[in-house]
């Protein structure tokens, strides 16, 4: 990169920061100035309240700020790559415990014990089969028994999951909330290792840091949507695999795989069909077509499988969005939160994030990348245009600092691009968002 370019690429993340902090602050400050009832807790556009704290996480958090700005740059840049991955699941993994433990014991996981989520039913549904029959019976509001906000928003492999660990005897919140902490911290493996398989090795390990250290493990943990976006990640990863396969036999075997995890993401989640975006990006990249047929017989399998026992995905999503809309939904403005939506994410993800597709839309505008660069500016176009997508359905009215966790990983990929010099603060901006964030709001996961 010539001193200019790097000059304009410097300029360009700094004001995409910029406006994301704008984007932000308007987002907090509008409903107040207007007297706009935005339907979320106190603080909009989180489904936060404001209650600054301190706890038992703050001092390691604090410290794990601190030492990966200083060295996280050089250590990924220059260690084995197994060593690599092995760092990014640990550090992650402390990183999310941290944050978690700033509420002290009951962040490891007690909203999972919410009237609203999965676990409380989980432990009462012991007929399965009865369960996917009435599953779609049990969405509207107006139903006898209705399921709880959580369980009528999802397909039922969510609350199955938690019925998996009920049954292994890890039913309790803490237990539970380990699990899928242990789940997210192997998020950013897996991403790396799409990466990687896709010829982008130089790139994962530049964007290692942002993926393993960011705000958005406030929301991994603990929330359900984050065991989404492992189970996302690895199903793409595997996919990254089949279509980078030497041979047909082991090609097969991971697209089947691949096929198998991202059809249960159908199952988990009415959003993520929209990884079939990412899916067929990673798929070009590659140029490689054949692992799609197989993939796709595969997610079908697993969806008819449903069907067959009850649970038809067609049949429940249009019964979902009479739901959605007879509830609060029809209560918040689409006029705030088509860009408060933006704002969440801004915070979520980090305000970095919009440096990351700055820089993407920046290259773009150049002859088209090959190599690493290529891919970085493929996937993160791919993720930035799901989040497109899922925002203007109005099915993500709020709360999307959650409900698009899944998404967030492969937004920073463009951090790969970032010019050398606002990497450092540009992760310390990350870390920083994160320490306020949690220490001063009570987000709930």
């Amino acid at each position: 990169m010539t001193t200019g370019r790097a000059a304009v690429g410097t300029r360009s993340a700094i004001l995409a920061v910029g406006v994301a902090v704008l984007l932000i602050v308007l987002a907090i400050c509008l409903p107040v100035w207007m007297e706009l009832d935005v339907q979320v807790r106190s603080f909009p556009p989180l489904h936060a309240a404001w209650s600054p704290h301190v706890g038992w996480g703050t001092l390691p958090a604090i410290i794990i700020a601190a030492l990966a700005t200083a060295s996280a740059f050089r250590l990924a840049g220059t260690i084995r790559w197994a060593a690599l991955i092995a760092v990014v699941f640990g550090i992650g993994l402390v990183w999310l415990l941290s944050l978690a433990l700033v509420d002290g014991p009951d962040g490891l996981g007690r909203i999972l014990d919410h009237q609203y989520e999965y676990l409380r039913s989980a432990r009462t549904i012991t007929d399965i089969p009865a369960m996917l029959q009435e599953y779609v019976s049990r969405i509207p509001l107006d139903s006898v028994d209705n399921w709880p906000v959580h369980l009528a928003g999802h397909p039922p492999a969510a609350v199955l999951f938690f019925i998996g660990l009920v049954q292994l005897g890890l039913g309790s919140w803490l237990a539970s909330g380990l699990v899928v902490i242990v789940l997210a911290a192997s998020t950013p493996v897996a991403v790396l290792i799409t990466l990687r398989r896709l010829g982008a090795e130089s790139a994962a390990r530049r964007a290692a840091p942002f993926l393993a250290l960011g705000p958005v493990a406030i929301w991994q943990a603990v929330s359900a949507d984050a065991m989404f976006g492992a189970v996302a990640a690895w199903g793409l990863c595997l996919l990254a695999c089949a279509a980078t396969a030497s041979r047909s036999r082991t090609m097969v075997l991971w697209a089947l795989c691949a096929g198998l995890l991202l059809g249960v993401c159908v199952m988990l989640s009415y959003g993520l069909p929209l990884l079939g975006i990412l899916a067929i990006a990673i798929l070009r990249l590659t140029r490689s077509w054949w692992p799609l047929p197989i993939a796709t017989v595969a997610a079908l399998a697993v969806v008819l499988g449903f069907a067959v026992n009850g649970f038809v995905w067609w049949q429940a999503y249009p019964v979902l969005v009479e739901r959605y809309w007879a509830g609060i939904a029809s209560r918040r403005p689409f006029s705030y939160w088509v860009w408060g939506n933006l704002a969440a994410l801004a915070i979520s993800a980090g305000p970095v994030v919009a440096a990351s597709i700055a820089v993407v839309v920046r290259r773009m505008r150049r002859p088209f990348p090959a190599g690493g660069t290529r891919v970085v500016v493929v996937l993160t176009a791919a993720a930035a245009l799901v989040i497109l997508l899922a925002d203007l359905s109005m099915m993500s009215k709020a709360e999307v600092e959650r409900i698009w966790v899944p998404f967030v990983p492969w937004l920073l990929i463009g951090t790969a691009l970032l010019p050398d010099r606002v990497r450092r603060p540009a992760l310390g901006l990350q870390l920083i968002t994160a320490l306020i964030v949690q220490h001063l709001l009570l987000t709930g996961w």
